[in-house]
């Protein structure tokens, strides 16, 4: 007579932290002010802010934005404070940078609204394979704020983790 197989995984008390479960919905846009510049390098400040008065700002609604030049030009900070003020109204998100520099503001957010009472004195395993642009940053975050609260830290799958903290 065959032994019953028991999946001990399912039957501990171990909680899967994946953070593709957090990932905010909402387009992530690059807005580029080069073609609002003198022949893409030179802000002057009229032209500038008639570009930024006459731009569709509707289309940024609920969206996570990044401003950025790509041109070597040299922005003065109110430029891009002035297009944030245009943004305001309707992007969820706002960042001078790339996207990789977007998506790990909008981490550190989500991460510091973590609720941590459902890791509380529990073994945890922050899943480390997504599908979605998850930053390097959110698991450092994730890690960082549940060392206060959980028993132990592992990293992977329940399966095949990595042991990263054990409380003492």
């Amino acid at each position: 007579m065959a032994e019953e197989i028991i999946n001990r995984v399912a039957s501990s008390n171990l909680v899967t932290l994946d953070l593709e479960d957090y990932y905010p919905e909402g387009e992530r846009v690059l807005l580029d002010i080069r073609e609002w510049l003198h022949e893409g390098i030179i802000l002057k400040e009229k032209d500038f802010r008639t570009f930024v008065t006459g731009h569709n700002w509707e289309q940024y609604r609920d969206a996570y934005v990044g401003l950025y030049c790509s041109s070597e030009a040299i922005i003065p900070g109110w430029a891009y404070m002035l297009v944030s003020t245009k943004l305001q109204p309707f992007a969820k998100k706002v960042v001078l940078g790339d996207l990789e520099l977007l998506e790990t503001v909008i981490f550190q957010s989500v991460i510091e609204q973590l609720e941590l009472a459902p890791f509380q004195d529990k073994p945890v395993v922050i899943k480390g394979c997504t599908k979605k642009p998850v930053p390097k940053n959110a698991y450092i975050w994730a890690t960082f704020k549940l060392q206060g609260v959980a028993k132990s830290i592992m990293y992977g799958e329940a399966c095949s983790s990595v042991p990263l903290f054990k409380k003492k």
